[in-house]
C-alpha cells in the first residue's frame, strides 16, 4: 500500500485556508488531514513532501477543454490524449472532460473511436470522458463551430456516438429551443450525460422551458448565447435572474469582464459558479504552427483568434490562472478553489473528488503564492 505525507501546506477547504498542515495518504485515499505540530514518529517506508508553504487544494477538474499542450481529441489518436493528460496534471489538473468540437456524423465517430482506447491508461489527468459541444446547437450562434457541422437533434446519431464512446460521454451542450429536445433530455437522462445550455438562440422562455426540463447547467455563459435586454431577457437573463442554473465562466478576463464575472457570485449560490478554461490545443504549445479545428488561429491579448476573421476561438486559460484571475475580481481563495474543484465534481456526480476530507481521493493540486504549479497527487 502506498503511503505517502504532505507536509508544511496551506491547507485550503471550503471554509478557510488552515496553515502548517499536513496531508497523509494512503492506497491512493486522503487518510487524514491534521495540524503539523501533531506530527509523531512515521513509520518506515512513508514518502514524505515538504510543501514548504504551498497551497494544497482539491484536485483541479476542467470539464470545458478542448486541448492543450499542443494535443487534444481533434488529433484523433489515444497518444494525443494521453499527453494532454499528463501536460494537464504538470499544470495542477487532475481530471478533465476532453471536447470534442461539432462535427460531420463520420468524423466526430473517427474521434471518438481513436482515442476511447486511452480512458485507464492516462498516467496523468483522469480522464473523466467526452464532453460534446454539440452537434444540436443553433445556427445563429455558432461561435467558431463550422456551420456544416451543425444539425438538428437527432438520438440514433448520438447513440453512435455514446457506443463509440463506450459510455464515456460526460456532458454535452445543447440548444434548449430545438424541436426534440425533450427526447434529447430523456435520453441523456437515462444515460446520466449532464446537459448544458450553450451555443443557443433560447429566448427567455425558451430557456426556461429548458431548465424545466433539467437543463440546469450554462456552458461558457454569455458567449455564444441571446444576450440580455430589459424587454426580452434572453438566455443570458436567464442565467443571471435565476439562481439555481450554475454556469462555467472563463475567467481570462476577456470572454467575460471581470465584474460580470464578481456580479454573477454575487447573484449565485457558490457552489453554482464553475471555472473552465475552454483551452484550445495549442494552449501552452511553444512553437507554431497553431491550429484549432482544423483552422488556424492566433494568440491576441490573451485569447485565440481564429486568423481567417479574427472571431474568438478560445481561451489560453489554464486552471489556476483561472483560479488566480477570480480572486482578482473579487473572489475568495477559497471560493475561488471551489469552482475548480467542489463545484464541478458536484455536477459531474463525483463523489469522491472535490474536498481534501478523509476517505476523498488524493487528487491533490499544490501551488505557491504566484498560482504557479508545485506538485500534482493523483489518486
Amino acid at each position: 500500500m502506498k503511503h505517502q505525507l504532505i507536509i508544511n501546506a496551506r491547507v485550503i477547504t471550503a471554509e478557510k485556508i488552515w496553515p502548517d498542515h499536513c496531508i497523509e495518504i494512503k492506497d491512493g485515499k486522503i487518510a487524514v488531514v491534521f495540524p503539523c505540530e501533531r506530527l509523531q514518529a512515521l513509520e518506515e517506508g512513508v514518502e514524505i513532501f515538504d510543501a514548504k508553504g504551498a497551497y494544497a487544494a482539491p484536485g483541479l477538474i476542467d470539464m470545458h477543454i478542448h486541448g492543450f499542450a499542443g494535443f487534444g481529441p481533434e488529433l484523433a489518436s489515444e497518444e494525443a490524449l494521453l499527453y494532454m493528460s499528463e501536460a494537464l496534471a504538470e499544470n495542477g489538473v487532475t481530471a478533465f472532460c476532453p471536447t470534442l468540437y461539432c462535427g460531420q456524423p463520420a468524423d466526430m465517430l473517427r474521434r471518438i473511436q481513436n482515442t476511447v482506447g486511452a480512458f485507464g491508461k492516462e498516467k496523468g489527468a483522469h480522464i473523466l470522458g467526452y464532453h460534446l459541444e454539440g452537434p444540436f446547437i443553433s445556427p445563429k450562434k455558432p461561435g467558431v463551430m463550422k456551420p456544416q457541422d451543425i444539425s438538428l437533434i437527432d438520438i440514433p446519431a448520438l447513440e453512435r456516438l455514446y457506443d463509440a464512446a463506450q459510455g464515456h460521454i460526460t456532458n454535452m451542450t445543447v440548444a434548449p429551443e430545438l424541436h426534440g429536445i425533450e427526447l434529447l433530455v430523456k435520453y441523456c437522462q437515462e444515460h446520466h450525460i449532464l446537459l448544458q445550455a450553450g451555443h443557443t438562440d433560447a429566448t427567455y422562455a425558451e430557456f426556461l422551458h429548458g431548465a424545466s426540463l433539467g437543463i440546469t447547467h450554462a456552458t461558457h455563459a454569455f458567449n455564444a448565447m441571446r444576450e440580455f435586454t430589459h424587454r426580452e431577457p434572453g438566455a443570458a437573463g436567464a442565467v443571471l435572474m435565476h439562481p439555481e442554473i450554475s454556469a462555467e465562466i472563463i475567467a481570462d478576463g476577456k470572454h467575460v469582464h471581470p465584474d460580470v464575472v464578481a456580479f454573477l457570485a454575487r447573484v449565485k449560490p457558490p457552489e453554482n459558479l464553475v471555472l473552465i478554461t475552454d483551452a484550445l490545443r495549442p494552449t501552452g504549445q511553444p512553437q507554431p504552427p497553431f491550429t484549432a479545428n482544423d483552422e488556424d488561429v492566433i494568440l491576441q491579448d490573451g485569447v485565440w483568434r481564429r486568423t481567417s476573421d479574427q472571431v474568438i476561438a478560445g481561451s489560453s486559460l489554464t486552471m489556476l490562472q483561472g483560479i488566480k484571475n477570480l480572486v482578482s475580481f473579487g473572489l475568495t481563495l477559497p471560493q475561488a478553489v471551489a469552482c475548480a474543484s467542489a463545484n464541478p465534481a458536484r455536477l459531474l456526480g463525483l463523489k469522491n473528488k472535490g474536498s481534501l476530507a478523509t476517505g476523498m481521493d488524493a487528487d491533490i493540486t499544490l501551488f505557491d503564492a504566484e498560482f504557479r504549479p508545485v506538485r500534482t497527487f493523483l489518486a
